[in-house]
């Protein structure tokens, strides 16, 4: 087997004009039986000669050669330079396995058993399939690129899906150390740390329920890179920029902390709920089809 496949590879397998065809992938790299391939100019008898046939060919190994020695260091040219003084000649025959063994090729590699067969880097395969039908050659083209495009999507999907659910499950925990994580001060009733808090904490207890400090030592490791404020919702930092303009106001007509964190905690509990209760709606009308 190549050394730039390894054990587990995927397996996946297209039909062709009605022929199926192997692709094995791994680490990046398409491997695509062309023992299968083969069927599409003589059908099952005589495959394995239709390959040995192409390989003795002189442009073939020149093709061949070429390949390896762009992504195969451990290509042996001088077996393959005494490969092609022999191309040509009615006597010489090379098969994918001497080919492989001789030269220690990459670009092949015979698998026994389940999918078995001889399998070529897609480079390789899509050469040997001009060769064989120019026709066939072109469905292959569509039918890979087809099957690229659905692992794509797949993949795509996949990672959306692990990233709503990472930030699902990111939101549950925050909102959890919101509620029972956070020291119980209940500081709407006990409002001697108005006192002491500067304008953005009045903000930040009027609409998250605790100060910023509060929150940093509830969550030591998130506020080495963040603060309270990075996990606000959408809705909540509506509310919040809505808060910092009727602060300023407050602060203009002369009102008290003690006064305008009254008027904010109102205002924040308000907004919250209506911007909240917007958000079902528009739930409940996709549901609904509307």
């Amino acid at each position: 087997m190549s050394k730039n496949m390894s054990k587990n590879k995927k397996t996946s397998v297209i039909s062709v004009q009605d022929i199926s065809v192997t692709i094995a992938s791994s680490d990046m790299n398409d491997y695509i039986c062309i023992t299968d391939m083969a069927k599409a100019k003589d059908g099952d008898a005589r495959a394995a000669d239709i390959i040995k046939n192409w390989i003795r060919n002189r442009s073939t190994l020149e093709f061949l050669g070429t390949w390896e020695k762009m992504y195969n260091s451990n290509f042996k040219v001088v077996e393959f330079d005494h490969f092609k003084m022999q191309a040509g000649l009615p006597t010489f025959v090379l098969s994918a396995k001497q080919w492989i063994e001789k030269t220690n090729a990459i670009g092949l590699y015979v698998q026994a058993g389940r999918y078995g067969g001889t399998y070529a880097h897609k480079d390789i395969a899509f050469e040997f399939g001009s060769a064989i039908s120019p026709v066939f050659k072109l469905y292959l083209l569509k039918e890979y690129q087809r099957l690229k495009d659905l692992e794509y999507d797949q993949q795509k999907l996949e990672w959306d899906a692990k990233r709503f659910l990472s930030k699902t499950n990111y939101l549950i925990h925050t909102d959890a150390v919101k509620k029972y994580i956070l020291p119980q001060s209940d500081y709407v009733k006990q409002t001697e740390w108005l006192a002491y808090a500067d304008e953005a904490d009045l903000l930040n207890v009027a609409l998250f329920g605790c100060t910023a400090k509060q929150w940093r030592q509830a969550n030591e490791e998130l506020a080495k890179k963040n603060n309270i404020r990075d996990f606000a919702s959408i809705n909540e930092l509506t509310v919040l920029s809505n808060l910092e303009t009727h602060n300023a106001e407050l602060i203009k007509e002369g009102k008290s902390k003690e006064e305008r964190f009254k008027i904010l905690l109102e205002i924040a509990g308000y907004q919250i709920s209506i911007l909240d209760e917007a958000d079902k709606m528009k739930v409940l009308n996709k549901q609904n089809g509307n």
